[in-house]
């Protein structure tokens, strides 16, 4: 997508006016007289989300858009629906929204349409940035969200482990990184058994990819995301209702892979490696079978309680392979339950990790970026449920409680000498189109990790 952003041209842009009850009549009063006109014409109300374009000497003069109040629960991204309802040209903000840079994230954020497959609309919508705002760092941040979407919303024909390594490839390449893939059968041989055995069963060969960026001697942080390209379920196979949109269970991968760039090309002082464990879940005479029990890569044995918790069993595998370079910090994601979904909905990805501090500090960022997480606690004694009569640890329960606490319980025992660990459980989905956040493939936490990162790092 190219840049929405200009800068420079305020002498041309169409001037957008926020408002409320409260500030409506001072605006009114500084419009000229024909908008003022217009706008008690067409009977404009200051309700939020109202908009209304006012007439000028040659076309649109101008933008009334109406925000919340002061005191209200605030959407900062309700300027996002502007992208989609203002016709072509250059704008700029005449006044204060809310949060002037979350409305300009927003506005960008506000104008994706993923479209290889069918012309998206061509109109050439444009924000001429106010002066106080990093277009460069925005910008950074569009392109990254940009690339998560693009891959989580391609459909699995042609966003497979192969097309997945691809990605990552281009990714290295633009910044300098090095790559390395582990394919197929060489798993074993280089001991990842469990990525092995959830992608054995597909016609592509599972992998896994690493990515190495920055100096040697900066701090570690490791970035893991589920590669799932397509999750049947395997041969507990999913219903067709659930199989719907499981071409976004690659969508940890895609995320990380998105905080990579921004990580990147911000030029963030740390040594990066990002790990991406990239298989479909697929169905033949080699699919991995319930009660099966495999070796993981640190040594602990799996009994295989359902094939459909198969996101926690690559993560296991590349969790472990990130620990033992004792990283400062271990982050992971992956679309892993519907438990997470059904407890905090589409929208509040769950987070979990031992270290209030981290804790804290990423809540604060997720707030401040308006990319919403909640803290949900490792309550140890649930680690019984995992329990296996023939293996270390069973990869499900027996029941079908505090499934998103039970899979990051089952993920902490891969994780032993990293300084601290940090695990999200994520949607990479937005089911109905919200200001900012078109329905699809969604870029869920990495902008609050990502300003958590800058913080520590930059």
């Amino acid at each position: 997508m190219a840049s929405i952003f200009v800068t420079g041209r305020s002498a041309q842009a169409i001037p957008i006016w926020f408002v409320t009850a409260a500030t409506y009549p001072g605006v009114r009063e500084r419009l000229r007289a024909p908008a003022r006109a217009f706008a008690d014409a067409a009977g404009f109300e200051p309700k939020a989300g109202q908009f209304l374009l006012l007439p000028g000497e040659a076309g649109v003069g101008g933008v009334l858009f109406a925000l919340e109040p002061d005191d209200a629960a605030k959407d900062v991204f309700l300027p996002g629906r502007l992208a989609q309802l203002l016709p072509e040209g250059v704008y700029r903000f005449a006044n204060d929204p809310h949060d002037a840079r979350l409305a300009a994230l927003a506005f960008a954020l506000g104008s994706y349409r993923f479209a290889r497959y069918r012309k998206a609309d061509g109109r050439a919508v444009e924000l001429d940035l106010p002066q106080s705002l990093d277009g460069e760092e925005l910008t950074r941040i569009v392109e990254a969200v940009t690339l998560a979407r693009d891959l989580i919303n391609t459909p699995a024909n042609d966003m497979g482990p192969a097309q997945l390594e691809e990605a990552a490839r281009a990714l290295a390449t633009r910044h300098g990184a090095d790559v390395r893939v582990i394919l197929g059968d060489d798993l074993l041989t280089e001991n990842f058994p469990l990525v092995h055995v959830v992608g054995r069963a597909s016609a592509t060969a599972p992998r896994l990819i690493e990515l190495i960026w920055g100096e040697a001697g900066d701090p570690r942080v490791s970035l893991v995301g589920k590669g799932v390209c397509f999750d049947s379920g395997g041969l507990d196979i999913k219903p067709e209702s659930a199989m719907q949109l499981m071409k976004k269970d690659m969508g940890g991968a895609a995320t990380v892979l998105a905080l990579a760039q921004m990580i990147m090309d911000r030029g963030l002082k740390l040594r990066l490696q990002v790990l991406v464990p990239a298989v479909e879940n697929a169905i033949s005479g080699a699919a991995f079978r319930p009660r099966d029990v495999y070796r993981a890569r640190n040594g602990l044995t799996v009994e295989i309680g359902n094939t459909d918790a198969e996101g926690r069993l690559v993560l296991a595998d590349a969790l472990a392979r990130a620990d033992e370079t004792a990283p400062e910090l271990l982050i992971d994601m992956g679309t892993l339950t519907g438990a997470a979904r059904v407890a905090l909905g589409p929208d509040l990805p769950p987070f979990y990790t031992q270290d209030d501090a981290l804790a804290a500090a990423l809540a604060g960022h997720a707030a401040a970026e308006n990319d919403p997480l909640w803290r949900l606690p490792l309550w140890q004694p649930y680690n019984a449920m995992l329990d296996s009569k023939v293996a270390d640890l069973n990869n499900v329960a027996a029941n079908s409680f505090a499934g998103s606490i039970l899979c990051a319980l089952f993920l902490e025992r891969f994780v032993t000498t990293a300084k601290a660990w940090l695990h999200l459980d994520i949607f990479a989905w937005t089911p109905t189109a919200k200001p900012g956040r078109p329905e699809g493939g969604e870029c869920q936490a990495a902008r609050a990790v990502y300003a958590l990162l800058a913080e520590r790092y930059g």
